[in-house]
């Protein structure tokens, strides 16, 4: 199916990373700077296009009305090596990653199209770690980005314990979707980990801090096929 919509590049050379980052921005059909969008920001930017086929979703959700104006922005990484330093809890580059989310691409978005500039209009998006660091960016900056959809996201120590120090979850929306079967999935780091458990054990102690809270067990596994098939789901939930 043809993209109805607009997909413009742009580049920003980051402070915090040292690198030079190229950004995806997918403007739905009949983009207007008379308008104001919602902006979803997503990490492992190019699978969601690619795997996810975020634009086609965007271009059918928008031509149903089933979700507000929403412009969908994609951050990809270099390999699997670099979006573990990124995206991993425990990664080198973890905390100034956040950063660049925060100072770098929100001010490049805020400059380059008409949203509403309101934490309650920015979503961040990920799968597996890309989740997890969405969720972690949402919890340091949540003025800036208040909602978070986070799909099969990888839960350890780290996470739980910032969860629990955080003193005000309620303003954040949170849809959180885990696989049944997602008991040994192999990471990168080259260790099998049980991901159903600890995001149980995520999932008991956000219901004890939020009130929006949407949280599912999928019958799946850990791949693009669970996540895709969720995706209107939780585009037409957090943007309904």
């Amino acid at each position: 199916m043809r993209r109805q919509g607009t997909m413009i590049e742009k580049e920003i050379n980051s402070k915090y990373l040292h690198e030079t980052y190229s950004i995806k921005i997918y403007q739905p059909k009949n983009f207007s700077t008379l308008y104001k969008y919602h902006i979803c920001i997503m990490q492992d930017g190019n699978d969601y296009f690619q795997l996810g086929r975020v634009a086609t979703v965007s271009d059918q959700l928008h031509e149903e009305a089933e979700i507000e104006d929403t412009v969908f922005v994609g951050i990809h990484y270099k390999d699997k090596y670099d979006r573990l330093k990124k995206y991993h809890p425990k990664g080198e580059k973890n905390e100034a990653y956040m950063k660049f989310l925060r100072f770098e691409v929100v001010p490049l978005l805020d400059d380059f199209l008409p949203s509403y500039y309101l934490g309650a209009t920015r979503v961040l998006m990920g799968d597996s770690l890309g989740g997890t660091v969405s969720l972690m960016t949402a919890l340091t900056y949540p003025n800036t980005f208040g909602k978070v959809i986070m799909q099969s996201p990888l839960v350890e120590e780290n996470v739980l314990s910032m969860v629990e120090r955080a003193e005000d979850t309620s303003m954040l929306t949170l849809y959180h979707t885990i696989g049944t079967n997602e008991t040994a999935v192999h990471t990168t780091s080259g260790e099998v980990v049980d991901f159903l458990e600890p995001n149980r054990k995520l999932h008991k102690l956000l219901l004890e801090k939020n009130t929006d809270y949407i949280y599912h067990e999928l019958d799946g596994e850990h791949t693009w096929k669970q996540w895709q098939k969720d995706l209107p789901n939780a585009l037409k939930t957090i943007f309904n």
